[in-house]
């Protein structure tokens, strides 16, 4: 199961490397977020590793901030390492294997909207945290259970199975790492809004993120759910929120 798992999101998200940045808003603007999380802390210069890094949101964020600091970036997409510049430090890596072997602790490990792909990200966060130098750091942003209501709902209604990608709960993530150590812990709420529910899922597409462990609904079964998708009352728009998870992890 983990092989396939994981050939099926490799596969879709090497097939949107070059849609990903033009379709990505969410994934930007949560990356910067956290990128900025980081930049208000005294996080030590040494190694610094993005772990999935996708096309480098993360990285050149983080770069950004830290002009003097390079960001080592980790991904399982051929193609998605591919948008990154010659300069950049890349790594072809599948996190599912662990964390490669380094010559030196990890300063800072960070990753964002990646370890939900990962099977049994409880077991591959409390990895990472043990794979951190003495006062080593995670930043952390990942969508959680209670995003997507909206979808839920529809589904219900339908009498259909809601295809999203299954999320890790709120809970399961903190309590694989000591409680002293978590800096930062915040769930941020985002609705995105359109005049149709298939302008909001298209974009999953268009970044890769449609893989789901469900079984596919035909097109007549999307037809039917989008029917049941609730529509604002105000402007008869329809939304999809998204739940995200920002922690800030200390060793």
């Amino acid at each position: 199961m983990h092989k396939t798992w994981s050939t099926q999101v490799n596969k879709n998200f090497n097939a949107a490397a070059l849609s990903y940045e033009e379709s990505a808003s969410i994934q930007k603007n949560t990356a910067l977020k956290l990128a900025k999380l980081c930049s208000y802390h005294a996080i030590k210069n040494g190694l610094w590793v993005d772990l999935g890094s996708g096309t480098g949101l993360l990285a050149k964020s983080l770069e950004n901030l830290h002009p003097n600091q390079p960001v080592v970036r980790l991904d399982n997409s051929q193609r998605m390492i591919d948008q990154h510049s010659e300069k950049s430090i890349k790594k072809l890596w599948d996190l599912n294997n662990g964390l490669p072997e380094w010559s030196e602790k990890p300063n800072l490990l960070a990753s964002s909207f990646v370890l939900h792909w990962l099977d049994n990200p409880q077991n591959h966060l409390r990895q990472w945290f043990d794979s951190l130098s003495l006062d080593g750091w995670i930043a952390l942003a990942i969508p959680i259970k209670g995003s997507f209501p909206e979808w839920y709902e529809a589904a219900e209604k339908a009498n259909l199975i809601c295809t999203a990608v299954d999320l890790p709960s709120y809970d399961s993530l903190i309590r694989v790492v000591p409680k002293k150590s978590i800096l930062y812990n915040k769930i941020e709420v985002i609705k995105q809004t359109e005049k149709r529910a298939t302008s909001l899922l298209k974009p999953m597409v268009k970044v890769g993120a449609q893989s789901s462990k469900k079984e596919q609904l035909s097109v007549s079964d999307w037809r039917h759910l989008l029917s049941f998708w609730p529509v604002s009352h105000k402007d008869k728009k329809v939304s999809l929120s998204w739940s995200i998870q920002f922690l800030l992890i200390k060793r």
